[in-house]
């Protein structure tokens, strides 16, 4: 069973910066898929950014040119850079992982999900 353990939210200005990690237990590099989700209070959790093994990425509206996803196979480690925070990425940030051939991003099935980090963004 793989297990994923996400570090790095906190609490943050507006305009700053935070760099999120997801360890995991076995080889990354044997997942087609690995990604970020966040899930706000009230909100349903949506996918934020995706990257295959391939090195394709994929990132939803709201945080093109301000997020950027990439990991280390070397150290089994998912990374989310987050630059230009905004109020509005407070959330609970989930990293995954995927076995399943990528179709597309929507509506693709993640086999394994985090606890989560919190990342809380003032105005």
């Amino acid at each position: 069973q793989l297990q994923l353990v996400e570090s790095g939210g906190g609490l943050v200005q507006a305009g700053g910066s935070l760099r999120l990690s997801c360890a995991a237990s076995a080889n990354i590099f044997t997942f087609n898929a690995m990604g970020w989700y966040r899930q706000a209070p009230g909100k349903e959790r949506e996918l934020i950014a995706a990257l295959s093994r391939s090195g394709s990425t994929y990132y939803v509206d709201s945080v093109k040119g301000r997020f950027t996803i990439s990991r280390d196979n070397t150290k089994n480690t998912l990374y989310l850079q987050m630059n230009s925070l905004k109020p509005e990425d407070t959330a609970m940030y989930h990293c995954a992982a995927g076995h399943m051939a990528i179709a597309g991003w929507r509506g693709y099935e993640f086999d394994y999900l985090g606890q989560g980090t919190q990342v809380t963004v003032s105005s």
